[in-house]
């Protein structure tokens, strides 16, 4: 059962409404949809304003938007290997070698998806079991509560808790989790190709599942009642803390 995350999100002061990410065997419960252009190259974020207001993007394997979800959602390769390179390395800047950058490329697979319909958009309590990842997009004082909720009960020895990797805005998503059974975050939309379509002082905290209702289970005896965060809150002028 999906957890409610309300209390969660008045206390860090989160009015952007959360998005998931569901791999779903209908569309139907997901209305209203948006899908990108068939006949146009366009990023999933570029549909953060539908997100904003209530609309579901729904993307396939024949038609994904742009060659990064092509390829990091739907494992279509939609260039030639040495094509890849070139743009990445030589056309973007984004590793200092082709080698290095033909390293990464080998070691993180695509995601592989269970279902006909992969749909990003407000969370649908119904369709909890197609989730596959919750997504904040948060301010830098938002961040920094959701990173200490993160932490909050794991162990030094746990896996870590919130992961920081290299990655288009799409892959911080879904691909580069290992294992969705594992209470994870990544700090996401540091692709700089996709910062265009976010406000330039928010930044994404993608979690599973289990993460997330970690997140949900913070109480009163949790640092979001506690004098830090009320300071915190106070200085950033909110009545209430």
């Amino acid at each position: 059962m999906q957890p409610d995350p309300s209390n969660l999100l008045t206390r860090i002061d989160l009015t952007i409404p959360l998005v998931g990410f569901y791999d779903a065997p209908e569309t139907k419960p997901f209305a209203p949809l948006v899908r990108p252009d068939p006949q146009k190259h366009i990023c999933v974020f570029a549909f953060y304003e539908n997100w904003l207001r209530g609309e579901t993007l729904h993307v396939t394997k024949d038609n994904y938007g742009c060659g990064g979800c092509g390829h990091w959602i739907f494992g279509i390769e939609t260039r030639s290997r040495e094509d890849f390179l070139k743009f990445l390395v030589d056309g973007e800047g984004l590793k200092s070698s082709r080698e290095l950058m033909g390293k990464w490329i080998d070691h993180r697979a695509p995601y592989s998806p269970e279902n006909p319909n992969i749909l990003m958009g407000p969370l649908r309590e119904d369709q909890y079991k197609y989730l596959k990842s919750i997504t904040f997009f948060v301010n830098p004082d938002q961040l920094s509560a959701l990173m200490i909720g993160a932490q909050y009960d794991r162990a030094p020895d746990d896996p870590a808790p919130v992961l920081a990797p290299f990655g288009s805005g799409c892959m911080e998503l879904v691909p580069l989790f290992d294992d969705f059974d594992i209470p994870q975050a990544i700090i996401g939309t540091t692709d700089i190709a996709m910062r265009q379509y976010l406000p330039q002082d928010i930044l994404a905290f993608t979690a599973t599942r289990p993460m997330f209702e970690q997140l949900c289970q913070l109480d009163g005896k949790s640092f979001l009642y506690k004098p830090f965060w009320k300071n915190l809150r106070k200085a950033r002028g909110y009545k209430n803390f």
